[in-house]
């Protein structure tokens, strides 16, 4: 691979993780608003805002895993523990802070939306980093077993599994810690996972899209990965 090349990727992996960063930071921080959808009127989805953001936490690192290796996923998945629990620290001396009399947003109001963000976070956490680690393992687990072949298999298989553990993990913390009253919780975990899979069956074909852009700029084989 030439220079140029070389510093195209190491640009296109800092975008990357940037985005990465900045969709789980956001997913942390507008999780208090809950929204319904009904595709087509067959099944009623009671989510909270926060999920919209998510998947692409999930398509990036599975990018990331196909292209520059589990070593280079896995430090972006460090790099988002890091910046979450910083913007938590933030939130945390926000709200302490007190409003001056002419503050557009007084302190109640400012508690109230943002308050629950630690715990919130706490919670997001704990659950990413079991899913976000575990979804990398399957992904390496398939891609080593089909020989870098059927993409569509360890993209889908790894995100399922992975999901399913961050809803479940993230949505009884939340109950626990009083965040959510209980009697939502089997709601949202239906609804929570089944949007996922439904995002995460969607975006496999733009995960096909981006893995053929890189494989035909970077000249890389079926499984090849870019080194350091």
């Amino acid at each position: 691979m030439t220079l140029e090349n070389k510093n195209l990727a190491q640009n296109i992996y800092l975008i990357l993780a940037a985005l990465f960063i900045a969709s789980l930071v956001a997913s942390n921080l507008i999780f208090q608003k809950f929204f319904y959808w009904e595709p087509f009127g067959l099944y009623r989805f009671e989510i909270s805002v926060g999920i919209l953001p998510y998947p692409i936490t999930f398509l990036i690192t599975d990018i990331l895993s196909e292209i520059y290796g589990k070593k280079k996923a896995n430090q972006v998945v460090i790099a988002g523990i890091f910046a979450s629990f910083f913007s938590m620290l933030i939130i945390l001396v926000a709200d302490l802070a007190p409003a001056i009399d002419n503050s557009p947003i007084n302190d109640g109001t400012f508690h109230q939306v943002f308050g629950l963000s630690p715990l919130a976070v706490l919670a997001s956490m704990l659950a990413y980093l079991f899913a976000q680690f575990i979804d990398i393992r399957i992904f390496h687990f398939w891609k080593k077993l089909t020989k870098g072949k059927h993409l569509w298999l360890r993209n889908n298989f790894s995100t399922f599994a992975s999901q399913f553990i961050d809803t479940f993990t993230v949505v009884l913390l939340l109950s626990i810690f009083g965040i959510l009253p209980w009697s939502i919780f089997t709601s949202l975990l239906i609804s929570g996972f089944l949007f996922k899979v439904i995002i995460a069956a969607l975006d496999t074909p733009i995960l096909y899209g981006i893995v053929y852009l890189f494989r035909r700029k970077f000249n890389l084989k079926v499984g090849e990965e870019i080194l350091d």
